[in-house]
C-alpha cells in the first residue's frame, strides 16, 4: 500500500505492506524502495514492511532545503509515530545505514538493526583530495567572476559530470549540496550508545563503504556481529541474494 507523509515541509513517499512485527527499509543514496525489492521480499515472510522513499529519491520531491542526517533521521521518527510502530527493527543500505544508526542510538525500544554495507563513518581521504577540492573552489570563483553565473554554472556541471561520482554528477545541485553534507557527517560517537541487536552485513569487496567500516561498527555497537561475504561489493544483497536472504531470514526469526 502506498503512503505519504509530510515532514518538514517535505512529502515523503513510502509502502506499508505485510503484518507482524515491523520492519522499516531505508535504501542507499541515489536509490528508492525498488531497490530493495529482494530484501523487502523476504521480510515480508514475517514482517510488517515499511518501506520508504527518502526526500530526493523515488517518489519523493527534493526537500525545501539542504538537509543532512539528523533531517532524514526525523522522516523516519515521524513514520515510526504516524504508524505507531511498536518495537521496529530497522535495516538500512548505505546512506540508509547512517539514518538507521542516528536513530537507533537514541532510540531504546529499537528491536533489531541491519546494516548492509552501511555509511557513517567519514572517509579518510589523501592530501590530493583537498588539493581537489580547493582547487575546484578556487576556479568556481574565478568562473563567477568572469563568465556571469549562467554561462560558469554550465562550465562547472560539465566538470562535475567528469570529475565527480556518479551520484554526485548525476543530482541536481541541491540533492549535490546535501550528498555533500551527509559524507562528511561522521557517526563514530554515537555508535556505542546502540542498544539494540545489530547485525552487519557486507561485501568484502566493497569500495563505496570498505569493509574496515564494518569492522570498526563491530567493535563499537555493543554486541553487534559482523557476516562478510567474499567477491560482493556495495549491494551485496543483489550479488549473494541467496547467502543474504538466509542470513536476513535467521537474524529475523531469531
Amino acid at each position: 500500500m502506498d503512503k505519504s507523509i509530510t515532514v518538514n515541509g517535505a512529502r515523503v513517499h513510502y509502502t506499508d505492506n505485510g503484518s507482524g512485527s515491523p520492519i522499516v527499509l531505508m535504501h542507499g543514496w541515489g536509490c528508492n524502495t525498488t531497490t530493495l525489492a529482494s530484501i523487502e521480499k523476504v521480510a515480508l515472510e514475517t514482517h510488517r514492511v515499511i518501506n520508504i522513499d527518502f526526500p530526493g529519491h523515488g517518489k519523493s520531491p527534493e526537500p525545501p532545503a539542504v538537509w543532512g542526517v539528523e533531517e532524514y533521521t526525523r522522516v523516519l521518527e515521524e513514520i515510526v509515530k504516524a504508524e505507531n510502530l511498536s518495537k521496529p527493527s530497522l535495516l538500512g543500505h548505505s546512506f540508509g545505514g547512517r539514518v538507521g544508526i542516528l536513530y537507533a542510538s537514541r532510540h531504546d525500544d529499537v528491536d533489531k538493526l541491519i546494516l548492509v554495507d552501511a555509511a557513517g563513518i567519514k572517509p579518510k581521504r589523501p592530501l590530493k583530495y583537498y588539493f581537489k577540492v580547493y582547487s575546484f573552489k578556487l576556479m568556481k570563483r574565478w568562473l563567477y567572476l568572469t563568465l556571469g553565473r549562467k554561462e560558469a554554472e554550465n562550465r562547472l556541471n560539465a566538470l562535475r559530470s567528469k570529475a565527480g561520482s556518479s551520484d554526485y554528477a548525476n543530482a541536481t545541485p541541491k540533492m549535490r549540496a546535501i550528498l555533500s553534507k551527509v559524507v562528511n557527517e561522521d557517526l563514530k560517537s554515537v555508535m556505542p550508545e546502540i542498544k539494540a541487536s545489530t547485525l552487519l552485513i557486507w561485501g568484502e569487496n566493497d569500495t563505496a563503504t570498505p569493509i574496515g567500516d564494518a569492522r570498526y561498527m563491530e567493535s563499537h555497537i555493543p554486541g553487534a556481529g559482523l557476516v562478510s561475504f567474499p567477491g560482493c561489493g556495495h549491494y551485496s544483497f543483489l550479488d549473494n541474494p541467496v547467502q543474504f536472504s538466509a542470513v536476513l531470514r535467521s537474524f529475523l526469526k531469531s
